[in-house]
């Protein structure tokens, strides 16, 4: 007796829990123009320009891109690093002179021996106010590599 009335309470739960849901929710509509903000932590050759390839497509589509780097990847940041990461350098300037902000991280700089003065051009060592202005705009996508 007590399994049917518990059976009976769960069926009546689970009509209730989906009275009113249509049976397939629609996609949400495209946000053709939501921010993206890439966290790009490796030096790695292959995911670093998996990486800036991914933004340089959806910047191409209309995405405001922030591409930020840290932990490692600041090294791709630095004029001295040229023959190591040349096609991410080009690909780093491609994004700067198409409207995409690339932000270093300050902290990472210091860690790996980067120093303002040898970042690329257009590039800008980040601060908390200029990361999170970009990370927390409305609508943002955020990404990780």
């Amino acid at each position: 007796m007590r399994y049917g009335r518990w059976l009976a309470a769960l069926a009546a739960w689970l009509f209730l829990l989906s009275a009113g849901l249509p049976a397939h929710a629609a996609p949400a509509a495209e946000d053709k123009d939501a921010p993206l903000f890439i966290n790009l932590t490796s030096d790695e050759g292959h995911r670093t320009l998996m990486a800036i390839g991914y933004g340089v497509n959806q910047l191409q589509r209309g995405h405001p891109l922030t591409l930020f780097l840290n932990d490692r990847a600041v090294v791709l940041a630095a004029r001295g690093n040229e023959a190591k990461y040349q096609e991410q350098q080009r690909m780093l300037a491609k994004l700067v002179g198409s409207g995409a902000t690339v932000y270093v991280c300050p902290m990472c700089m210091k860690q790996y021996g980067v120093q303002q003065a040898d970042l690329l051009p257009g590039l800008a060592v980040s601060t908390p106010d200029l990361t999170g202005a970009a990370l927390f705009r409305e609508n943002t996508r955020t990404l990780s590599w």
